[in-house]
């Protein structure tokens, strides 16, 4: 990001940021990650944000849909929250998962905690500006990997 580069929904993403730090502060690392969500959702709605969690997306191709992304949070219809309970430090596949949440939602900005080390580490990933060819990789059979992993498949 370049110091000119203007971060979308800054304020919301401080507040979300600093309920993060709050509740690790708290907590502590060493607990499961359903610990770690619950009590941020309870920290952001304290604070005045509109918390959605376990907010199911749809991936549809084609209008044919290909499974479900559950997001952690959404907040203020604007921001994604993922979070993990890692004792390793955060991966590129982390940051991957966010970036296919933002491309499947449209969304611009997303935050991605880790409350399983010593520090809360965290990183602001916002929406890649291409992601025309997105779509192709929703479809498990068109690529190996791809969003596969994040989707959730009703049996058939």
């Amino acid at each position: 990001m370049t110091p000119t580069q203007e971060i979308p929904y800054e304020e919301i993403t401080y507040q979300i940021i600093g309920a993060a730090l709050d509740v690790f502060h708290r907590l502590g690392p060493a607990h499961k990650e359903a610990a770690y969500q619950k009590m941020l959702t309870d920290e952001m709605v304290a604070r005045g944000l509109n918390v959605e969690p376990e907010r199911a997306i749809e991936i549809v191709v084609d209008e044919k849909v290909y499974g479900l992304l559950y997001l952690d949070h959404l907040v203020n219809e604007a921001v994604i929250v993922e979070c993990k309970a890692l004792s390793h430090l955060l991966t590129k596949e982390e940051t991957a998962q966010v970036i296919t949440y933002l491309a499947a939602t449209g969304l611009p900005v997303g935050l991605l905690f880790n409350f399983g080390r010593r520090r809360l580490e965290y990183k602001r990933v916002l929406r890649p500006k291409k992601l025309d060819e997105w779509p192709r990789y929703a479809v498990p059979a068109a690529v190996s990997g791809g969003v596969a992993p994040y989707l959730w498949r009703p049996r058939e």
